[in-house]
């Protein structure tokens, strides 16, 4: 549920006082808060977000990493494809209508990775959105928070397997969803949508073998519905005696 513009305010006026110049950008959006932190704050300041009487998120409801890699491309914006529904463009702006060794153009200046912790404070029933952007986008890595709010830890495993975010401090920190031996972070956009293994069974060897993917990278195109007779809809026939 949205929180009231009054009970937004107050929140902004509790987290400018406790958190103050830690707080790097402050937006209200879709009815909730966002803060961004920079990551050498983020222990300290989830734990002010914990423990302070005036704020206390006692929760942490969420955690997930975003890639920012393909953020303001659009290939949706073009004149051969519907503008709404079910279709795509032709433009080929995302990195799985590319070949497995190009990057997509940045539709953004900045940091490619973050990671976004969604709050919950019980005692006073607001929610807050908390983003960290990972310095450095070879290698992304924030603190974790386990220590802070236990649901954590899987949390930031899932984030580490899917997007390689790697959560310092962290007890545990390995593989959640994906295989044994799995190469890549699925999750990234530059990860292509056909792998980049593949298993069969070798009937030699009779085992379960893994080996370079064979196919050529391609996108499943959904229909694109196009102004032409076959798409418009027939006139009902004039009713009359016959």
């Amino acid at each position: 549920m949205a929180q009231t513009p009054e009970r937004l305010r107050r929140l902004e006026a509790a987290l400018r006082d406790r958190l103050g110049g830690r707080i790097m950008a402050l937006t209200p959006d879709r009815g909730e808060l966002t803060i961004q932190l920079a990551p050498r704050d983020l222990p300290q300041a989830c734990r002010r977000l914990r423990d302070d009487p005036e704020l206390r998120f006692e929760q942490l409801m969420d955690l997930a990493g975003v890639d920012y890699l393909e953020y303001g491309l659009a290939e949706w914006s073009t004149d051969e494809a519907t503008s709404t529904g079910f279709s795509r463009g032709v433009r080929s702006a995302q990195h799985a209508r590319f070949k497995f060794g190009d990057l997509p153009e940045r539709g953004r200046e900045g940091p490619r990775f973050a990671v976004v912790y969604q709050l919950l404070s019980v005692s006073h029933n607001w929610r807050l959105r908390l983003k960290v952007f990972c310095e450095d986008d070879a290698f992304p890595v924030v603190p974790s928070v386990v220590a802070v709010w236990s649901s954590a830890n899987w949390y930031e495993r899932e984030a580490f397997d899917l997007y390689g975010i790697v959560f310092d401090g962290h007890p545990d920190l390995r593989r959640i969803l994906t295989d044994y031996g799995f190469v890549g972070h699925p999750f990234r956009k530059d990860f292509p949508l056909v792998g980049t293994v593949e298993m069969r069974y070798d009937p030699e060897q009779q085992r379960v073998i893994y080996e370079p993917v064979s196919i050529e990278p391609r996108v499943l195109v959904p229909r694109v519905i196009r102004a032409d007779a076959r798409c418009q809809r027939a006139a009902p026939e004039e009713s009359g005696d016959a």
